[in-house]
């Protein structure tokens, strides 16, 4: 990797400390200059021509998220945010009441009120593995509840938002396989950070955003769809022109490919800023990039461990770029001002976004640090030395 290079793309890294790819990180100037190109071109022509005249670019996120995630350009679609993506395949499944939906403590806030909100609607109920004392989650007892309840859906984050945990998605496609069961990942805090192998997982959905470590525009995402998925033509529960052809009053045909899950309308600058900001990913290689932040992460969580009234909250035999801890001794108003005067930028987790973590942690709040491949270990010291002398 050519850190010179990518420090050299990535403009806001040179006056702050960011560490808040997590949340919303660096986009690299290529990605900035294709949307601005686009939006340009579109200012002299219109959206409709523009989009008519550079299809081939569109159609390249199509192909680089497929190679990023080693599937077919025919298992992707574009969605406006992971959430956008996650409940289009949520309302896919075929729920009927009394169904089970088989989850973790860990799973991201969003879709946990997703669930209840199937559970209050149409009387679908949440089972939720335990965690192991190290923070796992508890991949035998996992198992024993699909045998016991054969739940209609399994679904688990890879990377939980609030916790530097990953989580063993490819284990528990092995067992939704073997018992037959729909399998959705939340896979937004790990692409870009980690290799994310669809055929690995074995999952029939998989979501995910560009904003954070695939270092993408805001306002997008995209959704893996399996070849079962499509094959047993489940559809989201509105699909518009782009999903479906209306071939008489009263019938409609779904597409064959991901795209049903798509709508006809979106901004077709943010998919061509997407599809480089992939690109950017795949020319460095994800390999490449998760070997380069793994000394620097783990840099970060043992200066931080060393510190007293230092709390690091990640639990795990697997852990990720996202580390979270709290300081006993001082508030979290306190703790806020003094990093942002300091300029450095962070996250802030709070206990309503992971109540059963946080409540097991014993914590109303964790600082949520997110370094990524642009970052160096002297940022991560000059960081730590910060935290050291409040």
């Amino acid at each position: 990797m050519d850190i010179k290079k990518i420090r050299k793309d990535t403009i806001g890294c040179e006056d702050k400390l960011f560490f808040n790819s997590a949340g919303s990180s660096l986009p690299p100037k290529p990605v900035v200059e294709k949307m601005t190109e686009y939006l340009q071109y579109e200012e002299q022509i219109g959206g409709y021509d523009a989009a008519k005249h550079r299809a081939g670019e569109i159609e390249r996120f199509y192909s680089e998220t497929a190679k990023l995630l080693n599937c077919k350009p025919y298992n992707v679609a574009f969605a406006y945010n992971a959430t956008d993506a996650y409940a289009r395949a949520l309302s896919a499944i075929p729920f009927e009441s009394g169904d089970y939906i088989l989850t973790s403590n860990d799973d991201y806030i969003s879709n946990q009120i997703a669930f209840l909100s199937l559970q209050k609607r149409f009387g679908i109920k949440i089972l939720r593995a335990d965690n192991l004392s190290n923070g796992d989650i508890d991949l035998m007892q996992f198992e024993e509840l699909i045998k016991r309840h054969s739940p209609k859906l399994v679904a688990v984050t890879h990377v939980p938002t609030n916790s530097g945990m990953v989580q063993d998605v490819e284990e528990i496609g092995r067992f939704c396989k073997e018992y037959n069961t729909w399998y959705l990942v939340d896979a937004c805090q790990s692409v870009g950070q980690l290799p994310v192998d669809v055929e690995k997982i074995g999952c029939d959905f998989l979501s995910a955003t560009g904003r954070k470590f695939l270092r993408g525009p805001r306002g997008t995402g995209f959704l893996y769809v399996s070849d079962a998925v499509l094959h047993e033509k489940l559809e989201a529960l509105f699909i518009d022109m782009r999903g479906a052809d209306w071939i008489n009053a009263d019938e409609y045909k779904i597409r064959m490919d991901a795209r049903r899950y798509e709508m006809w309308e979106f901004s077709y600058a943010t998919v061509i800023g997407l599809a480089e900001a992939i690109r950017y990913a795949n020319e460095i290689g994800i390999e490449n990039i998760q070997s380069y932040n793994e000394p620097i992460v783990k840099l970060l969580r043992e200066e931080l461990t060393s510190i007293k009234n230092i709390r690091v909250l990640d639990k795990g035999s697997s852990l990720s770029n996202i580390v979270t801890f709290n300081k006993t001794d001082i508030q979290l108003g306190e703790m806020k001002q003094i990093l942002s005067d300091e300029n450095i930028y962070f996250s802030v987790s709070l206990k309503e976004n992971a109540i059963i973590d946080f409540m097991k942690k014993d914590v109303d709040w964790a600082i949520r640090f997110s370094p990524h491949y642009f970052n160096t270990e002297d940022e991560v010291r000059k960081v730590v030395e910060i935290i050291r002398s409040i």
